[in-house]
């Protein structure tokens, strides 16, 4: 297997510099370029980073968010509906912008990026600490939505330009410690509200504040092989931003894809309502969401080992484990069942959502540029968003009619999981600027189902089959 840290084993590239400086294989390359032990050197930081900001900011996000609601009904005297759609509006809004954010990403690069959208993070959760009423907490909300909008391509699109043996432990690595922060917030929380609500938030908008510098140390060490790369990654236009997002919906292959594995985030999303609405009690309710990380966190060593995340039929078998999941939960009656049914629903579901984050996260990876990455995760992860708004209003309508409705509503998610596995393309590894050639691993996985080809005018060849 080739990899990066073999100086001789590297891919050859054409040198854009005119005056012969040798252009690096990507940022982390460039940076160490004529040094053959610094390339995996600057890899392991940025894993360590961007794995260390997503544990600690995951900690602070769902400290917060476990506890907010409460705040608003009790502390601040805001009726339920106003409550949800506030919350509602924050996801909608964060959804919108990935696809622009994206290309923001991709325009003033993803260290930048990231401190940028750990900035507004960290001032919109200082906002909610010190707010007193609907229009405070509403203007926190969309602070957090387009800091969220950000984070998530830029701390992504950095996993995916280190070494691609590297690429897929470190996106496990990341992955779990986001689903340990989404497990150890809501206790952390809770010993923090006993100084009150806002010594709660003011310590979380710290923690992103940290994560801010973090970024902007890492950019520092990177800004060397941003230079030898011909981009520093400090300007920024709309002409820029533009082409960003034409060059991805130019990707009909890729477009196709996007469409195909959109509902992903719907099925993802539906059981946190669905699961509460079965009325199993709070401690069957907090047992299957911690089942659901620990299923999650546990499935991604396998997914990275072997680079099995990027194989096509993953992401297929992850879209059949959430529709299973949903038929599972088809069997419990409202006000409980038995908890090895709840349990069997938990493992699918965590199953299903660690599998697909990886193959989605790998797809893109090696379809994208290294520099486009921001804009093709934005474009997936804005058509998700849109259809996981649209079929979260379906859904809440369905659960409005009963019991009958529920019924519905279960029978349907789970029928949209088979059709998404069933029509689901996934776009082949595409060579470019910033890419290595694939490794002997990679390449078994491109020519897996190589029998079932299909070229569209206009782009290579795409896989019929495969993270977030």
């Amino acid at each position: 297997m080739k990899s990066r840290d073999a100086p001789g084993l590297r891919t050859p590239r054409v040198d854009p510099d005119p005056a012969g400086n040798r252009a690096a294989e990507g940022p982390a390359a460039a940076l160490a370029a004529g040094s053959p032990g610094e390339p995996g050197a600057l890899d392991r930081r940025v894993i360590v980073v961007v794995v260390g900001v997503q544990l600690a900011i995951s900690i602070g996000f769902f400290a917060v968010m476990a506890h907010l609601v409460v705040h608003l009904r009790h502390d601040l005297g805001m009726l339920a509906g106003t409550i949800t759609v506030v919350l509602s509006a924050r996801i909608a809004v964060q959804s919108m912008l990935y696809l622009p954010a994206g290309a923001v990403t991709d325009a003033i690069g993803p260290a930048r990026a990231g401190a940028l959208a750990c900035a507004l993070r960290a001032a919109g959760f200082a906002l909610l600490a010190a707010a007193g009423g609907l229009a405070d907490v509403l203007c926190a909300a969309m602070v957090l939505a387009v800091g969220g909008a950000l984070f998530h391509p830029a701390a992504q699109s950095l996993l995916a330009r280190v070494a691609p043996a590297r690429r897929s432990r470190g996106f496990a690595a990341y992955v779990i410690a986001g689903q340990v922060g989404a497990v150890a917030g809501p206790p952390v929380g809770l010993v923090l509200l006993a100084g009150g609500f806002g010594l709660l938030s003011a310590v979380t908008a710290g923690i992103w504040s940290v994560a801010a510098v973090l970024f902007m140390l890492l950019r520092a060490e990177r800004r060397a092989g941003s230079r030898a790369d011909g981009r520093t990654g400090a300007r920024m236009d709309v002409r820029r931003l533009a082409d960003g997002v034409s060059v991805v919906l130019q990707d009909r292959s890729f477009l196709l894809f996007a469409m195909t594995a959109a509902p992903s985030t719907l099925l993802a999303d539906q059981v946190v309502s669905l699961v509460p609405l079965k009325e199993i009690g709070a401690h069957a309710t907090t047992l299957f969401f911690c089942v659901v990380a620990v299923a999650m966190a546990a499935i991604q060593p396998w997914c990275a080992s072997g680079e099995r995340g990027a194989r096509p039929w993953v992401l297929r078998a992850g879209l059949l484990c959430s529709g299973a999941c949903y038929l599972v939960l088809l069997s419990i009656p409202s006000g409980g069942g038995p908890v090895a049914v709840l349990l069997v629903a938990a493992v699918l579901h965590g199953l299903a959502c660690g599998l697909t984050q990886s193959a989605l996260f790998q797809a893109i990876a090696r379809r994208a540029q290294s520099e486009r990455f921001g804009a093709y995760f934005g474009l997936l992860n804005f058509l998700s968003g849109a259809l996981a708004l649209a079929g979260g209003f379906a859904v809440g309508h369905l659960l409005d009619a009963g019991h009958r409705g529920e019924t519905m509503a279960l029978i349907g998610l789970g029928v949209v999981a088979v059709i998404s596995a069933a029509v689901l393309r996934v776009p082949r590894y595409r060579p470019g600027r910033g890419q290595e050639a694939p490794s002997a691993a990679e390449t078994s996985v491109l020519s897996e189902g190589s029998a079932e080809k299909e070229r569209m005018p206009g782009t290579p060849r795409a896989n019929h089959g495969h993270d977030l």
